[in-house]
């Protein structure tokens, strides 16, 4: 299998974890945004959505949306729940995090890392703090009652969450705020296949 992405990308990051957790052989190929080349007719024939990450299957099909290809990487693992509910609790988590999460946290490490705050974009990304807080205090509550977001064992729903939690500081968000997001952070670094983003 193929992935194309940006390691520094959360998104990205999601499935580099996941694929080390579960042991799963990837082949990494770079995608430079900043440069334009997701926007090649070349990669636009993998994702005419012109986003990265995209997994690559040895039959040549595409798949997109990093929770997507998390969730197809994860099927039949310890990472996805075979319970019912549970199972939708972490696609509740993943709807959570790309709608009320990634676009506060990631948006504002994104203005912050990539691109240094420029003064045209300081309002926006003043503008992500409430927002983040506001999604950290929700994952704060939850993980007040449970080591990880679903109850006591790592799932899809913690990577998905985890990728840009942990480098929310990079986007303006202190995290000493909230201790049992703190705690989870260091359950998943201490969980067996845990690598660093780049």
């Amino acid at each position: 299998m193929k992935v194309y992405g940006d390691k520094l990308s959360g998104n990205c990051y999601k499935i580099l974890l996941i694929s080390s957790f579960l042991d799963k052989k990837i082949e990494w190929i770079d995608v430079d945004v900043l440069k334009g080349e997701s926007r090649t007719s070349e990669f636009l024939k993998k994702n005419p959505n012109g986003k990265i990450p995209v997994l690559e299957l040895d039959d040549g099909r595409t798949l997109s949306e990093s929770n997507a290809i998390i969730n197809y990487l994860s099927e039949d693992s310890d990472l996805m729940p075979t319970d019912k509910f549970e199972k939708y609790k972490t696609q509740q988590w993943q709807f959570f995090e790309q709608y009320s999460h990634e676009p506060f946290i990631a948006v504002a490490r994104y203005i912050n890392k990539y691109l240094g705050i420029p003064s045209d974009r300081k309002t926006e990304y003043e503008s992500k703090q409430a927002g983040g807080h506001k999604a950290l205090k929700v994952m704060e509550e939850q993980l007040a009652r449970t080591p990880f977001l679903i109850g006591t064992s790592i799932t899809v729903a913690d990577i998905s969450l985890y990728a840009y939690t942990h480098v929310a500081p990079e986007g303006g968000f202190d995290l000493e705020s909230y201790p049992f997001v703190l705690r989870w952070i260091k359950l998943i670094e201490k969980t067996p296949g845990y690598i660093k983003m780049s």
